[in-house]
């Protein structure tokens, strides 16, 4: 069994905020494998179906972010997951937007999400980043993350939550570098993504 998390923050107020980018993606990852119903599971929202040839459980923590942890560690102890088979989608501000990047353990970047989860479970679970950009002022971080994508961004979220769902089979195989460099040479294709093709299949 393999557990897709996304992080966000639950309800209607919350759900085009760039913090809930991962909600997004796992979202729409159900959607194009053709997974569902989601039911209420694990302090959270969940389903369950194939991804790539591998069982996987889809979640999203009914918890606010910052306690994101309950629901990952329910999920996991009551599979008895080992880490490596654990892959969270969470928005990044380091990255620029539309950039993915996929990384196991490392920091936290000051992501409350991501803290709350290896406080519960550990810190050697996959993370596919998904870069939304910075606000370049510290000190309007919470205000930038906790507001809606603009409408100028809204392209180019689409495209990549697509991308991003057509090449989950990857991810749920562990190929991390295709995964990565597939989604990034969708994304050039399709007019997005103009990161450097040298960060491309870095996975550290």
């Amino acid at each position: 069994m393999l557990l897709l998390v996304g992080l966000g923050n639950p309800g209607a107020r919350y759900a085009g905020n760039r913090h809930n980018i991962g909600f997004m993606a796992v979202q729409e990852i159900a959607k194009r494998h053709g997974i569902g119903p989601w039911r209420r599971r694990f302090q959270g929202l969940a389903c369950e179906g194939p991804i790539g040839g591998e069982r996987a459980l889809l979640l999203l923590p009914g918890t606010f972010m910052n306690e994101s942890g309950r629901a990952v560690a329910a999920a996991a102890h009551f599979y008895k997951l080992p880490l490596p088979n654990i892959t969270v989608f969470h928005d990044e501000i380091d990255l620029p937007p539309a950039k993915v990047r996929v990384k196991i353990g490392g920091g936290i970047a000051g992501h409350n999400g991501l803290r709350s989860i290896s406080e519960h479970i550990g810190n050697d679970y996959r993370r596919v980043r998904i870069g939304v950009g910075h606000p370049g002022n510290r000190d309007a971080v919470q205000h930038y993350v906790l507001s809606d994508f603009a409408k100028s961004e809204r392209d180019w979220v689409e495209a990549l939550l697509a991308t991003l769902a057509d090449n989950a089979g990857l991810i749920a195989r562990g190929e991390d570098a295709s995964f990565q460099n597939k989604v990034h040479l969708a994304m050039v294709a399709k007019g997005f993504g103009a990161q450097s093709a040298d960060d491309n299949g870095d996975t550290a």
